[in-house]
């Protein structure tokens, strides 16, 4: 079997891996980046939207050109990087420190690093309810997928389920492409993304329903239509049932970190609401307890992806310094300071209060 050996690997070529693969080139290591879609970019590529955060982080600059800038940093070191699309890393053995990975169905090899950087992204969630089996079901990642990367242009007639912010934005990106927006629906008393992206779509007339939620797709070989019905405050049925015309219900609910090869390694996890699902404890370095492992993005909690590049810029450095690369050690304390920066005030109160369930001061290594 075919073995692919690299100083340090970076497992998810979305925000925070291509930051981390970008920082420990820099710094002169040999890093493999391993991603499973065709193409890096991660959900950058679907954004079309402008960034909010700070300067550092590309504010007002829309996401597919964010995924271009940090693109081209890797062209900058590309001697050092090397990048496998169509890629999955299929499991992580801990006895002989080997990972193993698969190219499309045809290639299945080994991998040894010396250290790893996994920034593998999160899933969607997804709520049950009959028929929610039908075609025209979908998430929103998969509807921004249709649309923003493959020009597809998913239905005509939707039904948003979630008010957080990829279901008011991906609401926008919808009606952009020509798709109407029959309704946004949300379970909390409030909306849950920031209040600009609220007030474009309210402004375009869409309608907002808050505590409320689907009860059933209704159609036979395909959706064709929804019924809703409004909750009370612990989240039950109550009040009559509304039917809404739609041949698309788009599900925006939230996303769970992906963390399996970090449980492989034998990391130490946590459930942690906060941060969205089990992550894994870290120091400010971003190392795990595993000593050979660092976690950054979405897979260390459900964040906005100007925190996952600053993420990955860390944990990219510090990987390289753990390796023996001379590092500037002054960049790690920049990096804190964005990082600290972009969770300041009310909207990062709750990110602040879950990184502090699982941020430990140091190690000790055995």
């Amino acid at each position: 079997m075919k073995e692919l050996n690299t100083d340090i690997l970076v497992i998810g070529g979305g925000a925070a891996g291509l930051s981390a693969a970008a920082e420990a080139a820099s710094s002169g290591a040999k890093v493999t980046i391993i991603e499973s879609d065709l193409q890096i970019g991660g959900q950058l590529i679907k954004q079309t939207h402008k960034f909010f955060g700070s300067k550092d982080e590309y504010a007002g600059t829309r996401g597919y050109k964010i995924a271009d800038i940090l693109k081209a940093e890797l062209d900058a070191n590309k001697a050092k990087i090397d990048i496998l699309t169509s890629t999955t890393v299929t499991g992580y053995y801990i006895e002989d420190k080997t990972f193993t990975a698969m190219t499309g169905e045809e290639s299945y090899f080994r991998i040894k690093a010396q250290k790893a950087v996994v920034a593998t992204g999160a899933q969607e969630r997804l709520i049950p309810f009959p028929n929610n089996y039908l075609p025209g079901v979908y998430g929103a990642g998969a509807v921004q997928t249709l649309m923003n990367v493959y020009g597809v242009k998913p239905g005509n007639r939707v039904l948003m389920i979630g008010a957080g912010n990829i279901g008011l934005i991906v609401s926008y990106q919808l009606i952009q492409a020509g798709v109407k927006v029959a309704a946004i629906v949300e379970a909390l008393p409030r909306v849950g993304g920031y209040w600009v992206h609220a007030a474009k779509v309210r402004r375009l007339g869409v309608p907002i329903k808050l505590q409320h939620s689907i009860k059933e797709a209704l159609g036979g070989e395909f959706v064709e239509g929804a019924v809703i019905q409004e909750l009370d405050d612990k989240f039950q049925p109550t009040g009559s049932e509304e039917k809404i015309d739609c041949d698309i219900i788009c599900l925006a609910v939230g996303l769970t970190p992906t963390t399996e090869l970090l449980s492989q390694a034998y990391c130490e996890m946590r459930y942690v609401p906060q941060l969205c699902g089990y992550v894994a404890l870290r120091d400010r370095t971003m190392r795990t307890s595993n000593p050979d492992f660092w976690t950054a993005g979405d897979s260390s909690g459900i964040e906005e992806a100007s925190a996952a590049m600053v993420e990955g810029r860390i944990a990219g450095l510090c990987a390289a310094k753990s390796i023996g690369l001379p590092v500037k050690t002054e960049r790690f304390d920049e990096y804190w300071k964005r990082l600290d920066h972009l969770r300041a005030g009310e909207v990062g109160e709750k990110i602040r209060a879950g990184v502090n369930k699982v941020l430990r001061d140091r190690w000790e290594d055995k």
